[in-house]
């Protein structure tokens, strides 16, 4: 067990919330992306978000770079994004395919997909990747799915392959748990994605969601230059979905609420980089990592940040609340400003528990329930924990601010993450 000195991460705590303007403040395009995870290199970098265990560097997340357009023909000028791909390379596992190489796909048009099954901003973008991949497949796009890890309950090969079954993805899946691929590639996103021309060469890349229109024409663009007729296949020309204005506020005290992480890892990686606010605003949970914690709610909370109450346990990755109870009095709680609220959540004995939801101090209104809300026969909004994934909590009309509170009874609720969306409607269907 590691402890820190208490002085000193109470001074760290009032220093970083100085930062909390800088760090929290939520544009579209750092809302849609997510970022470096740990064994992603050696040292961490500005990009992270997630860091080695303390003393690391867990920087904001950065915006979205502008994609790369396509090259001229004279190839010694090709710009640093518009290289020869790097093979596949450390793969666990296949889905949907047996094994192949980068290699073996010339003369067609590949797109690599770097996602993980838990990752909100990877789900939204599956319409557009299996649009794709149904328009496409038949005329030269080959679509591999590289799923990288971000938990380590995503290694599991029987949890890729059932969420691969739930999305209904039919492309190949490559199981990346090594980050084998992805250092190749040099990635630091997810979702991200390349798009490799029939010679090799990477021509396009785009990291988080949307330019959904522009990536589907640059795959055009490179199919027809591969020799392939589209003639008879429209392009999608649909707007992508719009963000809610309110959630671009520069305010962080009601800008959309960034992503808030549970485990020691990135909480300690956040409050040792000094660039933003760690995500768990409670002194005690820095004293000791691996430990049974008692928390005292303090009642007042900001946005942007998890508050307990009770026991709880600050493992590596999550929270696990620590104690059998009788009523519901240990919980997790927040302030969130957003349209839509989705947990990532687990069982510790992999048996189904319940987690009960309430809102501003209530059972949730069924109209704003995500899809995964369930209601008992008082009236009580529960979600049934039954795998190791990402849970739909809130899905809301109109953006806004709202006190979420998540208990449990069981020893066993494991909490990893919260994710939050700021659509016009609410969370785009998917």
């Amino acid at each position: 067990m590691t402890k820190t000195n208490g002085l000193f991460v109470l001074a760290a705590l009032a220093l970083l919330i100085l930062f909390a303007a800088a760090a929290c403040g939520s544009d579209e395009e750092a809302a849609a992306v997510d970022s470096l995870p740990p064994s992603a290199t050696a040292l961490p970098t500005s990009a992270s978000m997630e860091s080695e265990p303390p003393p690391t560097a867990t920087p904001a997340p950065t915006a979205t770079p502008e994609p790369t357009a396509a090259p001229t023909e004279d190839v010694s000028e090709r710009p640093k994004f518009d290289r020869e791909a790097p093979e596949l390379t450390g793969i666990n596992g296949w889905i949907n395919s047996e094994p192949l190489t980068l290699e073996s796909q010339r003369g067609k048009v590949v797109l690599i997909d770097f996602w993980t099954y838990t990752c909100i901003n990877c789900i939204r973008t599956l319409p557009y990747i299996k649009e794709w991949h149904a328009k496409y497949a038949d005329k030269g796009l080959v679509i591999l799915g590289v799923h990288t890890p971000e938990f380590e309950f995503e290694k599991i090969r029987e949890n890729v392959i059932d969420a691969v079954e739930e999305f209904g993805l039919e492309y190949p899946v490559l199981q990346d748990n090594d980050f084998g691929t992805w250092n190749a590639f040099e990635n630091k996103y997810w979702p991200a994605k390349y798009l490799i021309d029939k010679d090799g060469y990477v021509r396009f890349t785009h990291f988080g969601e949307g330019a959904y229109a522009e990536t589907e024409l640059q795959i055009r663009e490179l199919l027809e230059e591969a020799g392939f007729d589209l003639s008879m296949v429209a392009p999608n020309s649909n707007p992508d979905p719009l963000r809610d204005m309110n959630a671009m506020s520069q305010d962080p005290s009601t800008g959309q609420t960034r992503e808030l992480y549970a485990g020691t890892r990135r909480n300690f990686g956040a409050l040792y980089s000094q660039m933003t606010p760690p995500y768990v605003l409670h002194e005690e949970y820095f004293e000791e990592t691996d430990a049974d914690v008692l928390y005292v709610d303090p009642g007042e909370h900001p946005n942007h940040f998890l508050f307990l109450n009770g026991l709880w346990t600050n493992k590596e990755e999550s929270l696990v609340h620590a104690r059998q109870t009788e009523g519901h009095d240990d919980y997790i709680a927040l302030m969130f400003y957003a349209t839509s609220v989705n947990v990532v959540m687990a069982s510790t004995d992999l048996q189904p528990l319940d987690v009960r939801v309430t809102v501003d101090g209530a059972p949730m209104d069924p109209e704003r329930a995500g899809v995964d809300v369930m209601f008992d026969d008082e009236g009580n909004s529960y979600i049934r924990v039954d795998e190791s994934r990402m849970y739909r909590v809130v899905n809301m009309d109109v953006f806004g601010g709202h006190e979420l509170k998540l208990s449990s009874t069981s020893p066993n609720m494991e909490l990893f993450a919260f994710t939050f969306g700021g659509y016009e409607g609410g969370e785009p269907s998917s």
